[in-house]
């Protein structure tokens, strides 16, 4: 009998978002909320946007005495599930990328123009 090796999922995923980007999530249960990206989850191609898919996590206390916490955690989204979104328009485009005049490679909206970073 040959025994196979599993392939893990290692690989970085390439993102069209970063940490801090505006974005407007345009499927699930928070479709349509506008928010900006706490923190990107590469490996897993996810990120956490502020104010978007929040659940609530019982804690238990930990040391005598102590009581226990309930409090209310962003989790991850897939980033399929957002699209950049642009304050001054207050619309949501997909993303190109182009080279400035002096050779820099930047993203751009492809609806409005405009730079980002």
């Amino acid at each position: 009998m040959v025994q196979r090796k599993k392939k893990t999922a290692s690989l970085r995923a390439k993102m069209h978002v970063k940490k801090g980007d505006t974005v407007q999530v345009i499927s699930g249960r928070d479709k349509g909320k506008v928010g900006k990206i706490v923190q990107t989850l590469p490996k897993e191609s996810k990120v956490i946007v502020e104010g978007v898919n929040v659940k609530t996590k019982h804690i238990k206390p930990r040391q005598e005495g102590e009581s226990g916490q309930i409090s209310n955690l962003e989790f991850p989204i897939h980033s399929s599930n957002v699209m950049l979104y642009s304050e001054k328009e207050k619309v949501v485009s997909r993303v190109c990328y182009t080279l400035t005049e002096d050779g820099r490679k930047v993203r751009k909206l492809k609806k409005t123009g405009e730079i980002i970073d």
